[in-house]
């Protein structure tokens, strides 16, 4: 199912452009029309899901089998010397577009894009607590 006013949904469609690099039954990927770096990849499944938990186990794993697979091609296309794959799952994780979204960024030493990851010191007994209540919730 899809949504009517939903950007992605309308790339779907049809009803906007954009330059697809893959299409199946379950997923699209295109360039990103305001790419971080050349090669820029937004991968979607073909059904309305606004965050990861709203997609079931199947269309999860549709989306994984391509990202996989594109990652490995951009990269190569491009001639990148790495490649990030981000998913942003909520307005406060940076998602822009309402609609389930891995974007594929290819990388060069160069490029000036930067990574930020403010890492912090973990409390073992703390870490032992939260890995019981996650395989609990399983």
């Amino acid at each position: 199912m899809l949504a009517e006013s939903c950007i992605f949904c309308k790339i779907i469609r049809g009803e906007i452009p954009s330059q697809k690099v893959f299409e199946n039954d379950e997923v699209l990927a295109f360039l990103d029309i305001n790419p971080l770096s050349t090669g820029h990849t937004v991968v979607i499944p073909k059904r309305h899901a606004e965050r990861l938990a709203d997609l079931d186990e199947d269309w999860n794993a549709a989306l994984g089998r391509v990202i996989g697979r594109l990652s490995k091609l951009v990269v190569s296309v491009v001639a990148a010397e790495g490649h990030n794959v981000l998913q942003n799952d909520g307005a406060v994780a940076g998602q822009v577009v309402p609609h389930v979204h891995y974007h594929i960024v290819p990388r060069w030493a160069s490029d000036g894009l930067g990574y930020r990851w403010n890492a912090k010191s973990a409390n073992a007994d703390e870490l032992t607590q939260l890995a019981q209540r996650i395989r609990a919730a399983l």
